[in-house]
């Protein structure tokens, strides 16, 4: 049973008269019947109005669309080739949060900090959240990196410290010059990865 509101109404048993309290969350089918009531936010909550803020697949038609933590659409609800530009990669080291990646072949496609120091390792994308070695990775290939933090506005160019980006291009025999877009403020970097030079 879901959650009970401290409200009560009265209601015809067989001929009683019994008090039952209406419900503020749903625990699903058994809760059939019982009178919903609005909950501690003056809302009714999303188990009673059956909505979802992101989307398992086809078991979650019908459900109704709600807007996530950060106030937008979960790219899960969008229609395919809608949103933004991404797939899930095993990763082949630890990432963090806003580290540009390089994807790379290692008995399949795997995906690794990318790096300025290496012939190889250019930026293909950016992840935004953090992930373990030898797991799913969401691989942003366009767009903001929101996750990063210390950029000074202007063009960006992969780093020689791996997963990073820098205001300035390496410039050491055998680093990796690449543009790897444009940073808009200290905190967002907008994603474009340009060709891979690598320094004689």
């Amino acid at each position: 049973m879901g959650t009970l509101s401290s409200k009560r109404f009265i209601k015809n048993n067989a001929g009683t008269l019994t008090e039952e309290a209406a419900l503020t969350t749903s625990a699903g089918a058994g809760d059939a019947d019982k009178l919903p009531a609005l909950n501690a936010n003056g809302v009714l909550d999303a188990t009673i109005v059956n909505s979802k803020t992101s989307s398992a697949g086809a078991g979650d038609g019908g459900k109704v669309v709600a807007l996530g933590a950060d106030g937008r659409i979960d790219s899960t609800m969008m229609p395919v080739g809608i949103g933004a530009d991404t797939a899930s990669i095993t990763t082949s080291e630890a990432l963090s949060a806003g580290d540009l990646i390089n994807i790379h072949n290692s008995t399949g496609a795997k995906v690794r900090k990318a790096d300025a120091t290496t012939a190889g390792k250019e930026a293909h994308g950016f992840v935004l959240a953090a992930f373990g070695s030898g797991v799913a990775a969401t691989v942003y290939f366009e767009g903001t990196n929101t996750a990063v933090s210390g950029l000074t506005p202007g063009p960006q160019f992969l780093a020689t410290t791996a997963g990073l980006s820098a205001g300035a291009a390496p410039s050491a025999a055998g680093n990796v010059v690449q543009r790897v877009g444009v940073a808009t403020s200290a905190t967002t970097l907008n994603f474009e990865g340009g060709p891979p030079i690598v320094l004689a």
